[in-house]
């Protein structure tokens, strides 16, 4: 109980002081919005993103699809198969496919007559901004981006440049960290932005039918005065799109509570390559007629085709959600604090996710107006815990008992729950302003990897025993999902540093068969890197499916698959 005190003293509320009032009554947005934290005063809607002011950190489409595909027949089996077997890294230069045409004045003026002029962009500053990726480390050199406004646009888009074998990349928020949602060399710019509406929306049934280009946090507002949430909270809310989030299987805070994108998308409309559109739209919870095929577009990151609309399943705003803020002094008490929560939280458990004090003081260091909400003394590891339930009295007193629990056993050595609205913003500001911190503090080489949770920080300490002094390995994500954010933040790009990092992270990764993408896709970064997730077989049916549905592969080339393991037609 003493270490408890402090935290009491300065942030004036303790978990286990039940003199304090805190009456769950009102409900009122977060800064984070479409989670409705309910405080002792009402609180006026709070609409700062907490993440990204200038260009958020999400996906439209973060990537997609390789460059023309034939089959994989001749692929030998032995370069990529899976298992616990060493491979060696297959980075490789990407060269453009010569098949591809190069777009002409012609062309131009065909998507003038069926955009407008305002839909067809070719000013150089826009372009420039487009061709370039969230991380400035992918640039391709298109000169035109396509901004149509209806599905029978895009129709018509995919339509002629297949005819013309010109290459497309699809794009919204362009805030991916894979390179994927970007050209690779002159692909022209395809950007659904402009198709931003929302078709339907069933109360009875908690049913969103929207098109691709709606923004995430529209989305989450729209809902909010609905009195309903999105099942997927990111944070580059601000400026992500549905669409994008669906075709890379976005995960975010709320999978552990309401699982990912395949299971909540009840369907969606989908343009492929030769512009013809595959209305799945459906919105019926339970349909078993034949094969489930809005499944391949989700997480496909649009290599075999461009989503244009979505229905996806909306769970209602609960009136009780409690945030947490903890600290524990090792990875193995972490673990076992998710453990105890799974088990003593259960069905009131929406969002488990830790971060270690490289990250926090990475948060502080570069992040303005964030305080350490635990300043007593320096953790090692912090953990925010959410709960969302609807009954105040009944959750408040259940996520109570399991604080004074796993504080009286040890796993927990500090910690305090937002009493206001600020001190709640404050503490997500803190875990989604991570990204934000390690960009201001240099060159940062990013994985996102899935993993055992036991097994997460294993790769932690390893890769800090490889790199030394010569870069600081951040840690932080999903634990409650095995989906771990490692990052190794240096002044600037060094080969040196890369050569320790790569293949290492991935063979690794390997060993223990995890993913060497959990939600951020592969796009161009990855997209050779495959075999060390999937086995040659799976990659091969790829393949054969990428070359059914897109058999020119003018669909965002180069990436999702290994271009070196194709053969052009």
């Amino acid at each position: 109980m003493e270490n408890w005190r402090p935290s009491y003293r300065l942030l004036k509320y303790s978990f286990f002081d039940r003199r304090a009032n805190l009456k769950f009554l009102d409900s009122s947005r977060t800064s984070t919005p479409g989670r409705a934290y309910n405080f002792s005063r009402s609180c006026e809607l709070f609409q700062q993103d907490v993440c990204f002011q200038r260009r958020k950190f999400s996906t439209f489409l973060r990537g997609s699809g390789n460059g023309v595909m034939a089959s994989l027949q001749n692929v030998d089996d032995n370069r990529c198969r899976i298992g616990y077997r060493n491979f060696a890294s297959m980075a490789s230069t990407t060269v453009r496919n010569p098949s591809f045409s190069v777009i002409n004045s012609d062309d131009i003026d065909y998507f003038k007559k069926i955009l407008g002029e305002s839909g067809v962009v070719q000013d150089e500053e826009k372009l420039d901004d487009a061709n370039t990726d969230w991380m400035r480390k992918q640039k391709g050199s298109s000169k035109l981006m396509l901004q149509p406004k209806s599905t029978q646009e895009v129709s018509q888009i995919l339509d002629y440049c297949n005819s013309r074998c010109l290459a497309v990349v699809p794009q919204g928020g362009n805030t991916g960290l894979v390179g994927g949602s970007v050209p690779v060399f002159d692909e022209v710019i395809l950007n659904v932005r402009g198709m931003n509406n929302i078709i339907s929306f069933d109360k009875a049934s908690g049913i969103l039918v929207c098109e691709a280009g709606c923004i995430l946090e529209n989305l989450i507002s729209y809902l909010d005065n609905e009195g309903f949430i999105m099942p997927l909270d990111l944070g580059a809310k601000g400026s992500c799109q549905i669409g994008g989030n669906v075709s890379t299987n976005a995960g975010g805070l709320r999978l552990i509570r309401y699982g990912s994108l395949h299971g909540s998308v009840l369907g969606l409309e989908a343009v492929l390559a030769n512009g013809t559109v595959l209305d799945m739209l459906g919105t019926l919870r339970k349909d078993n007629t034949g094969y489930d095929l809005k499944h391949l577009f989700i997480g496909s990151e649009g290599s075999l085709g461009i989503v244009t609309k979505v229905s996806i399943l909306t769970p209602p705003k609960l009136s009780s959600v409690n945030l947490a803020f903890l600290a524990c002094k090792d990875y193995t008490s972490c673990q076992k604090l998710l453990y105890q929560a799974k088990r003593n939280l259960g069905e009131i458990l929406s969002a488990f996710e830790f971060l270690d004090i490289n990250a926090m003081d990475l948060v502080l260091k570069h992040l303005d107006g964030l305080r350490d909400p635990l300043p007593s003394s320096t953790h090692n590891f912090y953990i925010l815990i959410e709960t969302t339930g609807s009954m105040e009295s009944h959750d408040k007193e259940k996520l109570e008992a399991f604080l004074l629990q796993v504080m009286e056993s040890g796993l927990v050595t500090d910690g305090v729950l937002s009493q206001d609205i600020n001190q709640a913003s404050s503490f997500w500001r803190i875990r989604e302003g991570i990204p934000e911190a390690l960009m201001k503090a240099g060159a940062v080489y990013k994985y996102d990897l899935s993993l055992p949770p036991e097994k997460m920080y294993d790769l932690v300490v390893e890769m800090r025993g490889r790199l030394g002094t010569e870069a600081n390995v951040v840690a932080y994500g999903h634990l409650g999902d095995g989906n771990l954010h490692l990052n190794i933040s240096a002044p600037q790009y060094n080969d040196s540093i890369l050569s320790k990092i790569e293949p290492f992270v991935y063979e690794w990764t390997s060993k223990q068969r995890g993913s060497i993408s959990a939600e951020h896709g592969l796009g161009l970064m990855k997209a050779n890197k495959i075999h060390y997730s999937k086995s040659a077989e799976t990659v091969k049916l790829m393949a054969s499916i990428k070359t059914l549905l897109d058999p020119k592969g003018i669909l965002n080339p180069y990436k999702v698959l290994p271009t070196s393991l194709l053969s052009h037609s």
